[in-house]
């Protein structure tokens, strides 16, 4: 992955006196470049139901449009990180960029399945190759005093994205189709390619040896395995595709901490789980994406499916959030040097618990509001404990091995997002499923109940299906509805005592995990 030529600013980052002048601009181009990635994936939320009416999908499909993304995406970071260590980081953001923008431009053009699945896995693949270009060149570029500083900046554009996503896909989708929201990072993407070439400086690990391959195909089956299991196995049942898929990910782990532990200069030091503050922090990031994801999946499928609002009016009830995010990360910036980042990380994943569970007290008759608190708490908590506990993973990496710290950090965040959408989405449609059969399930022919069982959309087009009957058909419809929003909200309040419960033992495992502030600095390197 050779550096590009064409730039503005061609001495290395790592050959300057003193800090880069335009850091800060460079920064901009990073969390722009971070922005339309994270965008990807939630700007889907509000189309899912547009792409599922146009092409017919299945909730099989639906779950593998929105996860040929994640699979690549989590599977490669940690390679591509080591990649753009060895031959360029910016040239790996430009790369990244340019793949992402080819897979967006597929994507608005087709209208199969199986294309529009491949379009998401491309844009993944250079997802992959971003994420951990964008935190690598921000720890090259930034001096050790400014870098906590960047690093917040960084993640309030991760939460910025979480609600500007669904708010720009439900503005494009008022008078567009859904190939728009592909369509729209093109430009973005482009914007991002030019500002890296004159604003971001060159950057890459000096004295590096051989990537250790072997190590990196360990890793991606390993994780690429466990992702796909996790997938599969709670949406359609542990068939012989996830058993399998888990196995290998089990093998694959084990043999990968085998190589790595014999190897010289192994792709991951497997070493630096040992180390308090390294492990506690790849832990908070797990564990925190865990429930903030999943509780922000179906919080947004109740805003539309059971509340009736349309896409654009839920990314407007979703912008508490992202101002959340920046209290948090304010509060952070002034905090963690005074207290430590131990308090602050765990201080987050507490209001982040809490926010989850005060969802368990949804039910038929809750409107907007009951989501608001619970949604400013999860935006408080990303702020306040992702950009302490980001910062010490990557001050656990030497100068060297930035790309990789990088990789780890994402893999964490992605892996924990995807275990908290498919873990807690199977619960919540399993137990959406088991209170409407109690509900209706004398009522509907089996075929119909089936089908309503298979989700909360499914549920209401098959209501729409029994208004149409003129022999008593809209009264029927109207119970159907009734008791398909009554099973929905109670699959959300069980769903969040099992989210709100395992967040909480998240966090019991990252306070004793995490070292004192006296501690705090062992293991950082740089």
């Amino acid at each position: 992955m050779p550096p590009p030529t064409l730039s503005v600013t061609r001495t290395p980052v790592e050959r300057t006196t003193g800090p880069y002048a335009r850091r800060w601009w460079a920064l901009a181009v990073l969390c722009l470049s971070l922005l339309i990635v994270v965008m990807a994936n939630t700007s889907l939320i509000v189309a899912a139901p547009d792409m599922t009416r146009d092409l017919g999908l299945s909730s099989s499909d639906l779950q593998w449009v929105i996860d040929g993304y994640t699979v690549p995406y989590a599977a490669l970071m940690l390679v591509l990180g080591a990649v753009g260590d060895k031959y360029s980081r910016r040239g790996a953001l430009v790369t990244g960029l340019v793949v992402f923008a080819a897979g967006s431009v597929l994507g608005s053009l087709v209208h199969e399945t199986s294309l529009v699945i491949l379009a998401r896995a491309v844009m993944g693949v250079g997802a992959a190759v971003v994420m951990p270009a964008t935190l690598s060149l921000l720890v090259a570029i930034f001096p050790r005093h400014e870098r906590a500083r960047a690093i917040t900046a960084w993640t309030a554009t991760s939460g910025l994205a979480i609600a500007v996503g669904p708010l720009v896909a439900g503005w494009l989708l008022e008078d567009h189709a859904w190939g728009s929201t592909f369509l729209i990072n093109v430009p973005v993407a482009l914007l991002g390619v030019a500002g890296a070439l004159f604003l971001v400086p060159p950057s890459k690990a000096q004295g590096t040896g051989r990537i250790d391959y072997v190590g990196g195909l360990l890793s991606i089956v390993s994780v690429g395995s466990l992702v796909y299991a996790t997938i599969e196995g709670p949406h359609f049942g542990w068939g012989a595709g996830p058993v399998t898929a888990a196995v290998v990910a089990a093998v694959g782990l084990l043999a990968f901490v085998w190589w790595e532990l014999r190897h010289p200069h192994p792709m991951l030091d497997v070493r630096k789980f040992a180390q308090r503050p390294f492990a506690g922090s790849m832990l908070a990031v797990l564990f925190f994406f865990f429930g903030t994801f999943g509780a922000i999946y179906y919080s947004t499928q109740y805003l539309q499916f059971v509340l009736g609002h349309g896409a654009l009016e839920t990314g407007v009830r979703l912008l508490p959030l992202a101002g959340a995010v920046f209290v948090g990360a304010a509060v952070t910036g002034r905090l963690t040097p005074r207290l430590g980042m131990k308090v602050t990380v765990v201080a987050g994943m507490v209001i982040g618990t809490a926010g989850v569970l005060l969802l368990t007290r949804i039910d038929t008759g809750s409107t907007y509001a009951d989501f608001l608190a619970p949604l400013m708490m999860l935006g408080v908590a990303i702020g306040l404990s992702v950009s302490p506990a980001t910062d010490t993973i990557m001050s656990s990496f030497p100068e060297a091995q930035l790309g990789v710290g990088g990789g780890a950090n994402d893999t964490a965040l992605e892996l924990g997002g995807s275990l908290g959408i498919a873990v807690l989405g199977s619960l919540l449609g399993t137990a959406y499923r088991d209170e409407l059969a109690d509900l209706v399930g004398n009522r509907l022919p089996a075929a119909a109940l089936h089908t309503a069982q298979d989700s909360v959309g499914a549920g209401l087009a098959v209501a729409e299906k029994v208004a149409q009957n003129p022999d008593g058909g809209p009264r029927q419809a109207q119970a159907l509805v009734g008791a398909v929003h009554e099973s929905f909200a109670h699959g959300v309040a069980s769903t969040s005592v099992v989210g709100g419960i395992i967040m909480a033992v998240g966090t019991l495992i990252v306070l004793l995990t995490l070292p004192g502030r006296r501690r705090e600095g062992a293991g950082r390197v740089s």
